[in-house]
């Protein structure tokens, strides 16, 4: 079954780590990097975004779904900007490199390349970070972590509950596939993109139809037992925080404020090589 943002249970140093934990790092990490194109610090983090997936344990083929999509996400991205704005680069860095020249306006410049390498960049070192976050935080203990740092039961649980659900409906999606096929919907490769399609779609129905009945049996089920009555509860999968989790979150900080005052003391938030 495709794996599309799933918990992923490995012994691994990251999977130790606290879901509140991995939440700071995450939010610490995702400013470090979105709010900076000095190259050589998204460089750097794109570097140790591959070493802490690798260090998770995790492999391609676990999320391989997951990175199709979002290499296609990226290339769409590129493109667009390259489409919308070819000159862009040449905007910033203040200078015009032309490499060769293409139809009409657009031509290719070595400070727009400069510049898609910068945004490549700070995709590579922020999407590792986000799937490696979702597939090494199991559900109910981050729920117990939020909860810990001051969130809501309730709302830590309604998140808990969320992340719990989406292999429920990977789950509920793959069987009423395999049912449409046995009924002789052709869905797979053979058949053309536009037939596969319309093909999905059909499942859409009944997939919301007993999505919305899983949601009306976990809600009655959670009103019997009195859930939301009392200000607290207690959580089986609670956990204090270790000192692996304030080394992290003292790291992940530590970069953020060095993304902060390279862009201070640079006085712009683009490296550039041009000048």
């Amino acid at each position: 079954m495709i794996n599309l943002f799933n918990y992923i249970d490995r012994h691994s140093p990251i999977h130790r780590l606290t879901g509140a934990c991995k939440l700071v790092c995450l939010i610490a990490w995702s400013l470090a990097a979105m709010t900076s194109f000095y190259t050589p610090l998204l460089l750097a983090l794109t570097i140790m975004s591959f070493l802490l997936f690798r260090l998770a344990k995790l492999k391609v083929k676990d999320i391989s779904f997951v990175l199709g999509l979002m290499l296609v996400y990226i290339v769409i991205n590129n493109v667009l900007i390259f489409l919308f704005s070819p000159e862009h680069g040449t905007t910033i860095y203040g200078t015009q490199t032309v490499l060769f020249k293409l139809a009409g306006p657009y031509v290719v410049t070595a400070e727009q390349l400069f510049y898609h390498l910068n945004v490549i960049l700070k995709n590579a070192c922020t999407i590792p970070i986000v799937l490696l976050f979702v597939c090494t935080t199991n559900p109910s203990e981050f729920a117990a972590s939020l909860n810990r740092i001051g969130v809501s039961y309730k709302i830590s649980y309604a998140v808990s509950l969320a992340l719990r659900y989406i292999p429920d409906i990977q789950r509920e999606y793959r069987d009423i596939s395999l049912a449409q096929q046995a009924r002789g919907t052709e869905m797979s490769k053979k058949a053309s993109l536009v037939n596969r399609l319309k093909a999905a779609s059909s499942i859409l129905i009944p997939l919301i139809l007993s999505s919305m009945e899983r949601i009306e049996t976990i809600s009655n089920a959670m009103e019997l037992r009195g859930f939301g009555k009392n200000a607290k509860r207690t959580w089986y999968s609670g956990r204090k925080f270790s000192k692996m989790d304030i080394i992290s979150i003292a790291i992940c900080m530590i970069l953020m404020v060095l993304s902060f005052l390279i862009t201070f003391l640079n006085g712009s938030r683009y490296f550039n090589p041009f000048i």
